[in-house]
């Protein structure tokens, strides 16, 4: 889950673009006819469901060609940690050069090292060592070419369609979550070397509608981002991003939010896995109990214009970090997979919104100049908690029972979400256009 929130708006035509309800221009072409972005989409939709069959086939691999579980998971460990070393110069590199040359160098970089899988395979050559090789380019492709591919979509849509875009995006990333697995397992079941030749594949359609699609490549001068301050952000280091986040009142708590809610969310997969096994639960019944929140998620994308209307963003926030809480128990009641699924489901649906919010409030704020930095920051942020989560799981695994596992899991986000909750910041935070009301009265 990616959430985030600022008040800093660098122009007031930037705040009004993203406000819930703002009137759309009878000249707008329809989203649906706007090719640019259609087009960036689907490079984008395919570029993730390569990453979501790679993420379950890798160890699916490692396990038959070691038997170690501990290889089998050392590839998505590499993967990520490579994603969060190479993240902070990430941002700074799609702050400085053209964003398209750097999607197109990106994509071809996976390409190239997603496709030497299968021809190892084919030349019985592949190793361990190349595998994980693999992880580590796979996520620094993923540090580079993520934050260009979040501008790259934002950059072809009008400021009145932006939140309808967003939407879209969202269903992308929840159909990606949802098929990406099952089929990444589908494939396998035909031949080692099968998702290892879709994924090279689906970097191929990114890499083409890199190459094809046209969208603004370079980040605006300092003299456009705002005086001074322009100047500062593109003349700083490779953690402006993290100093811009850090300085924001508002942002401190909402990063400490979701840090937890990642953390909390990771640290209760293995227990539930462990539970739902002792019941008797199949392979086949935990993965479908699993999927809720993906599910969840792709109807949530329909949801965010009404949610938005709703709420404020920090009320948003805190009642979807709550509503973990519960669901986090949720294996110790009756009904097994079915009772997981449910409550996944609606711990999902809120996902799309708080990541839309996230777009609306954080990156379209931000000055140009800096907006490389501050996306890299924030996915950062937002990854690091993943690989403490997993392996504070399998610490309290050691040492508790499935239950007491869950049940402490639990208890450490209320006690983690309680001072956000006491305080002002996130209760009273409101969207831009009602800020720019109250500062005007």
């Amino acid at each position: 889950m990616s959430t985030g929130t600022t008040t800093t708006s660098t122009t007031t035509s930037t705040a009004t673009s993203a406000a819930p309800d703002a009137a759309p221009a009878a000249t707008l072409v329809p989203l649906r006819r706007n090719w640019r972005f259609q087009a960036l989409w689907a490079g984008q939709a395919g570029s993730t469901l390569g990453l979501q069959i790679i993420d379950t086939a890798y160890p699916l691999l490692l396990l038959a060609l070691t038997g170690s579980s501990t290889l089998a998971a050392a590839f998505g460990a590499l993967q990520i940690g490579a994603s969060v070393l190479f993240g902070i110069h990430g941002g700074s590199v799609a702050d400085r050069y053209d964003r398209r040359r750097i999607l197109v160098v990106g994509d071809t970089t996976r390409l190239i090292a997603c496709a030497s899988v299968p021809l190892a395979m084919a030349l019985d050559r592949l190793t361990v060592a190349h595998s994980l090789l693999v992880a580590v380019v796979v996520g620094a492709t993923i540090a580079y070419t993520g934050p260009v591919r979040l501008l790259a979509v934002r950059s072809v849509v009008p400021p009145e369609q932006l939140r309808q875009a967003l939407a879209q995006d969202e269903a992308r990333m929840s159909g990606a979550g949802l098929i990406g697995p099952p089929l990444a397992g589908a494939l396998f079941g035909l031949g080692r070397a099968a998702p290892f030749v879709g994924t090279a594949l689906t970097s191929l359609f990114s890499l083409v509608v890199a190459l094809l699609v046209r969208f603004p490549g370079r980040p605006e001068s300092p003299a456009d981002t705002g005086g001074a301050e322009g100047t500062r952000t593109a003349e700083g280091a490779a953690l402006a991003g993290y100093r811009y986040l850090a300085g924001s009142a508002l942002l401190r708590p909402v990063l400490a939010v979701v840090l937890l809610i990642n953390l909390a969310g990771t640290a209760m997969l293995l227990p539930v896995m462990v539970v739902l096994r002792g019941q008797g639960t199949s392979d086949a019944g935990i993965g479908l109990a699993l999927a809720g929140e993906a599910v969840g998620a792709l109807a949530g994308a329909l949801l965010v214009r009404r949610l938005h209307r709703l709420a404020g963003p920090g009320a948003l926030l805190l009642a979807v970090s709550w509503l973990t809480v519960p669901v986090i128990l949720a294996p110790l009641l009756p009904g097994g997979p079915a009772t997981v699924f449910a409550g996944l489901f609606l711990v999902g649906l809120g996902v799309p919104t708080l990541r839309v919010m996230i777009d609306l409030l954080v990156f379209q704020q931000v000055p140009d100049a800096l907006r490389g930095r501050v996306i890299a920051a924030t996915m950062t942020m937002f990854t690091v908690g993943m690989p403490a989560g997993t392996v504070g799981s399998g610490l309290l695994l050691d040492h508790l029972s499935p239950a007491a596992a869950l049940g402490t899991v639990a208890a450490l986000l209320a006690a983690g979400l309680v001072p956000a909750t006491a305080g002002r910041t996130l209760r009273r935070a409101a969207w831009p256009e009602q800020a720019a009301a109250r500062t005007a009265a």
